[in-house]
């Protein structure tokens, strides 16, 4: 296995698992596994690594994304990094999709690596955190008094990533006032700083991530459609892990090899925690499964069993609240889909796509990453979450909730009153 170390990466090979080494771990994937061998024997203590514990079975099938940083052999999985080494060479911006935890910036490094300024900055911004007053500033630059504080001319992070790859992380929510200046930039390759009047060519790559539907939200006028369509001409889905199940033993095993090292522990699974790991939906994807790995590791002993993981199998298929296109009609109608996503559906929309294009974020409509679990509740429990996850959704607002869900004020209103919700919302 090669595992990362501040002087680069070194060869360890005492787990049945073989690494290639990862630039570094962003949550998403880890380093690609390449093949499955028999254990070598390392004296104990070299590198920290924990004395080897005994040969263990090997998978029936090695996985074969042979890029660095990935793990995983699944079909959608492979489709996806297709893709992005495809695209990789050309100049294009791109527009990563994908539940939190899929990996999205891995994607996007990877992009930049092949791309055609591997050795240029490699630049990652949220746009979540820039404030809606500094938000220009922040990508643009500024000129020296063009607002109060301006003291000095200020390069923004267009100009700083001139050369190389911007990542716009989040932007989905990037004001909306701001996007027609973004998409100028993408057009024409060049900026006007704030409070400046010349503009400033920059030859930089945008790779923009988010795990929303841009599409559904530039229907409802919370982001602009040109931009949309200026975004996802050139576009990655990347799956969620529990549309690649066949993946997840070999994660956790990685996750587990990485654990023990750092530990210092001997650490296993029994088949009851590799049994109830497969199981389990990941609605944090694979960060949330490093997570669960991680902790066991350092709760439990040396085997550990299933009930060790403290993760629900019965929680195991969550219900994805998601939107319709707003329409005026009074139907209200839920479409079962394979996964147990439910989604409102106005007569004459089509039906939703498939699970794995919803969560990839390429073709579904989910609003945001809540989760409303079916075991042990009633049909009418079910539609007071939903009734109050879209008033929390939309700030309280009775139009805005009913448009969501795809129904009418007047209904939406009704409904509140027959399932007792009008003493909560007021």
């Amino acid at each position: 296995m090669w595992v990362p170390s501040d002087k680069g990466a070194m060869s360890v090979e005492n787990s049945s698992i073989e690494v290639l080494a990862s630039p570094r771990f962003d949550g998403g994937f880890g380093p690609v596994v390449t093949r499955v061998a028999e254990p070598v024997p390392l004296p104990a203590g070299v590198f920290g690594c924990p004395p080897p514990r005994p040969p263990r079975s090997a998978p029936s099938s090695p996985p074969s994304v042979a890029v660095p940083g990935v793990i995983g052999s699944s079909e959608t999985l492979r489709v996806a990094i297709d893709r992005a080494i495809k695209i990789a060479p050309h100049r294009t911006g791109v527009l990563v999709t994908g539940e939190s935890g899929t990996g999205k910036e891995l994607i996007a490094r990877l992009l930049h690596d092949r791309g055609p300024w591997p050795e240029g900055p490699f630049v990652a911004v949220n746009c979540s955190t820039l404030s809606r007053e500094l938000a220009e500033s922040e990508l643009f630059g500024h000129e020296r008094g063009s607002f109060t504080g301006a003291a000095n001319r200020r390069s923004g992070w267009f100009e700083e990533a001139s050369g190389g790859t911007l990542v716009l992380d989040e932007i989905g929510e990037l004001p909306i006032d701001l996007q027609p200046k973004l998409l100028r930039v993408l057009e024409t390759g060049r900026l006007r700083r704030v409070g400046g009047r010349g503009e400033t060519p920059v030859s930089v790559r945008v790779v923009a991530l988010t795990l929303r539907d841009l599409w559904h939200e530039s229907r409802l006028g919370r982001f602009r459609q040109d931009l949309y369509h200026r975004l996802s001409g050139c576009s990655i889905a990347l799956p969620p892990l529990r549309a690649r199940v066949d993946d997840i033993p070999l994660l956790a095993e990685y996750f587990l090899a990485e654990a023990a090292t750092e530990l210092g522990v001997n650490r296993r699974f029994a088949g009851s925690a590799l049994a109830r790991l497969s199981a389990h939906s990941w609605p944090g994807n694979v960060r949330e499964l490093r997570n669960v790995v991680h902790s066991a590791a350092r709760l439990c002993g040396e085997v550990i069993e299933g009930e060790d993981l403290g993760i629900e199998v019965g929680w195991s298929r969550p219900v994805v609240l998601g939107a319709a296109e707003p329409v005026g009609g009074e139907s209200f109608s839920h479409t079962a889909q394979p996964t147990g996503q439910l989604r409102s559906q106005a007569p004459g929309t089509p039906p939703p796509g498939p699970p794995e294009s919803t969560a990839g974020g390429g073709g579904g409509s989910a609003i945001t990453g809540d989760f409303l679990y079916l075991r042990g509740r009633s049909f009418e429990e079910m539609q007071k979450e939903i009734f109050l996850w879209a008033l929390r959704e939309n700030g309280g607002s009775r139009r805005r909730a009913a448009r969501a869900l795809g129904i009418s004020r007047s209904t939406f209103c009704d409904r509140v009153k027959r399932l007792g919700l009008a003493p909560l919302i007021g």
